[in-house]
Order: structure tokens, then sequence, then C-alpha cells
């Protein structure tokens, strides 16, 4: 029994193979666990279906007194891909540990979007209220986690006007303050503690992390929230059919000052998603504003205004050709929306942006330009062979796509992406191949090869080799390539 727990312990596969071929019981107990449970909390997925293959309940309770389910382990950590193979092993995804918490109440309750969302898939309850009586939207709702609430939303969860409630109590309010007072109110005895903040940036949004430290430095007490709250709450108004002003819509996006979060990503989408006259004349007049981070917030909403583009175009080059580096924004807004625009009248703002210092604009610049630079530009061409040999990995990928998608074909083209074949980033090596490939040009077949038999399994660099394989006219060389395994999983 030993051997198999040591195994588990370590996440070694083959070590738990051999204990269950010399006759380990896959349902042991070490101290009251059952191997099952300590594999799921650990998130060791494999060992996970290497337990369940040999025989393991999915279902079979844990700890002391039994009540302990794989399935909320599993939930309670976000582990995903081991809640997929227990429901595909049976495990029921409703059924409630000691407490009456079920594995979707965890998920939903500490923020795991994509556990909750494969667990609705599995026909979890949406509408089941906690231990708490909070039912799942509200629960996502207070946490912060619009993840949740969207994955809640697209399977009909109810509760949504308690739920708008709950989180518009919650925007604006300073997280780490709550959690640090309500830490500090539950704590019992005279020791002292100092409170320690920290805030990860994870899906899509920030998680403020609390933690009560002890005067030697030992951990207390600790507690987390998202703060998605502002992002949940025009979520949920979009649900119910209310129409929020525009100006409260930038507010949050405003408050939460960051273009790739979800409290100004969903406001962006709302916004667009009206698709109106008067949502184009606030976005445009935002553009003229001082405040650089307003003037982004209608360069996005410009950029992603369906059915604008001719009125959004001219005002996104003037807002480009005004921005000073080296700040971010709002040019690197402004290049996002004139790419989203599509438009090649706007190419030589962005070539004039291709040198800004920081790494991020480049990179939005090189995507900018794919597709939409006239043959013939030498100017561009020069730009993206230049952009094609950044020092920054995602530039080059940019760049070198916007090469292989020009449509021009000459030598000075083709040798630009024979330059990236050695790339040291395999989605960089890729797009060449897929570029010379559109060329019909011979290096392309043994760089495709060799993508398709070094590389991994999965990932973006092989993704792209097999869609360049339509480029290969030979149906033997095609069929060679399509057949072609990865050396490596």
């Amino acid at each position: 029994m030993s051997t198999l727990f040591d195994a588990i312990l370590a996440g070694d596969e083959d070590g738990v193979v051999r204990a269950l071929r010399s006759g380990a019981d896959p349902e042991a107990r070490d101290d009251g666990e059952t191997a099952l449970y300590r594999a799921a909390v650990g998130d060791a997925a494999g060992i996970v279906r290497l337990l369940l293959a040999a025989g393991a309940d999915p279902d079979r309770g844990s700890g002391g007194d039994g009540s302990d389910l794989p399935l909320c382990g599993a939930a309670c950590g976000g582990h995903t891909e081991v809640v997929r193979a227990l429901l595909a092993a049976g495990a029921a995804v409703d059924r409630a540990e000691a407490y009456g918490f079920t594995a979707l109440a965890w998920a939903i309750r500490l923020g795991h979007a994509d556990t909750a969302r494969v667990l609705l898939e599995h026909g979890a309850a949406p509408d089941r209220p906690g231990p708490d009586g909070f039912v799942p939207l509200v629960a996502a709702a207070r946490r912060g986690s619009a993840g949740c609430v969207r994955a809640l939303l697209d399977h009909g969860a109810g509760g949504r006007e308690a739920a708008l409630r709950e989180a518009r109590q919650w925007i604006g309010v300073d997280i780490a303050a709550e959690l640090r007072r309500g830490l500090v109110a539950g704590h019992e005895g005279g020791e002292t503690y100092e409170a320690v903040v920290r805030r990860v940036r994870e899906d899509g949004g920030i998680t403020v992390v609390v933690e009560l430290l002890r005067a030697d430095g030992a951990p207390g007490r600790g507690d987390d929230r998202q703060t998605g709250h502002a992002a949940i709450a025009t979520l949920l108004e979009a649900a119910l059919g209310l129409r929020t002003p525009h100006e409260e819509l930038a507010a949050r996006a405003l408050h939460c000052g960051d273009p790739e979060l979800d409290d100004w990503t969903t406001a962006v989408a709302e916004l667009a998603g009206r698709a109106d006259e008067e949502t184009f004349v606030a976005a445009a007049g935002w553009c003229a504003y001082r405040d650089p981070l307003r003037r982004a917030l209608g360069a996005r909403v410009l950029g992603a205004l369906p059915g604008f583009g001719s009125g959004a175009v001219p005002v996104l080059r003037r807002l480009a050709a005004e921005a000073v580096p080296p700040a971010r924004e709002p040019l690197l807004s402004c290049v996002v929306a004139l790419g989203e625009c599509g438009d090649a009248v706007a190419v030589p703002e962005l070539l004039a942006a291709a040198g800004h210092p920081d790494a991020v604009v480049r990179r939005a610049v090189a995507a900018a330009l794919a597709g939409i630079v006239p043959a013939g530009h030498v100017e561009a061409l020069g730009v993206l062979l230049g952009l094609s040999r950044d020092g920054d990995a995602g530039v080059r990928d940019w760049a070198t796509l916007a090469l292989a998608e020009l449509p021009d074909d000459t030598p000075l083209v083709r040798e630009g992406l024979a330059e990236r074949l050695g790339d040291a980033d395999p989605e960089t090596a890729a797009e060449a191949a897929r570029g010379l490939a559109i060329r019909q040009d011979p290096r392309a077949v043994d760089a495709l090869a060799s993508i398709l038999a070094d590389g991994g399994a999965d990932g973006a660099a092989r993704e792209t080799a097999l869609a360049s394989l339509v480029h290969v006219r030979d149906p033997r060389v095609r069929t060679r390539l399509e057949w072609t395994t990865p050396r490596r999983g």
C-alpha cells in the first residue's frame, strides 16, 4: 500500500502502474484517505484514470467519516481534467458531502470557472442552493467570478435579479480592506497579526488574497475574492434586458483601468453589441478626451463596433497620429482597433507605431498589418521584415504571420520567411512554413515535416502546420505529412 501512495504523492504514473500490477488495491486507504481521493486533490489526472481503470469507485467517500468525495476534492482545487475523468467514470455530479456542498458549489464559491462549466455540461443543477443558502448565480456574483457567471448564464441559471443586486453592491469596494476586516473580526485571542495582501492576475481579472501572519511570520487565517463584479453586473443587466447607460459602462471600464481585464472587455463588448449611432457618437466623443484611458476606451469600442468602420477609421487614424510614445495608451488601443477595422488606409499610422519601445504595441502592430497590406508596399515589407527579427517572440510570430499573408511573392518575401524557419519559437517557425507553402516554395515541405514530427501532439504550431497542408499540391506528399505523428507527447 505504501508503494501505491508513495507513487501517488510523487506523481509517478509508472510507479502507480507497477504497484497495481503487484496487487495493490485501487481502493486502498492511507490514514482513512482513499488513493483516488488523494490523486484527485493532487491534480493527478493520469493517476486518477489509472485508478478508475483498475476498479476504483469514483463515488467512494474518503476521510475519517467517509464524507469527502473525489469529485468535490477535485472541484475545490479547480482540477478540471480530474473532474472530467471522474465524471467520465460515472461520478454522480450533484452528490453532496457531509455539510451539503456539491462539486459545483465548491467550484463556484472558489471561482473555478472552467471546472464549473464542465460540471454544468455534465448536468449539475444550476439552481441548487448551497449550504449557505445562496443559489449558484448569487454565490458567483458574490465571489466576483465573471467566468462562473458566464457559465451559469449559458446553462439557464436563475436568481438573476438577486445576483445583480449582489454584484452591484461590490462595485468599487476595496476588496482587500473588506477581507482584512472579516479576517480580523473572526480572529479570537490577543495575538497580533500582520495582514499581507497579494493581487493575482488570473482568469481575466484580479484575485485579491489577504493572509494574516503571526508575529513569528507563520501563516494564520486567509481569504480571497475575485474582483469582476462590474463585469458581472454588465452581464446580468444584459441577460435581464436592461440597457445600462453608456457613461455607467464607461465608468466601470475606467475604474478597472486595464483594457485586458474582464471589467473593461465586458463593457466594450456590451457597447459594441448595440451597433447603433448613439454608441458610435459616444465612443468617438471619448476619443477627444484628455484622459488617455478614456481615449483608449473610445478606440476599443470604435474598433469593435460593427457597421461603422468608415466613420471610425478617420477618428482612429487621428488619435494614433497624436499618441506620444513611450506611453502605451491610447496608442495600443488605436492599433488594435485599426486592425479590427481592417482598412488598408490605416497602414501609414500602423507603420509609424512599429518602432514603439513597448513589445505589446509592436505585437499589436504586426497583428493589425496581417491581411491589410496592399501588394507592392515596399515600406510595409521592410517594417514586417524588421519586426520578424524582433527580440520578442510574440512580435516575431505576428510579423511572420503578416509576411505570410502578404499578396506579394518575391525573393525578398520568401527569404524573409525562410529566415524564420529556424526560429526558437515553434509558432513563428510554423507561420514561416505556412507562408512558404502558400508560395509553393519547396523548402516548406521539409519544414512542415519537421514541425509535425518534432513538436508536441497539441499546440498552435502543430495546428498551423496541419492547416498549411492545404497548400501542398502533391497528394502523396500531403498524405505523408498528414500521417506524420509527433515523436513526443
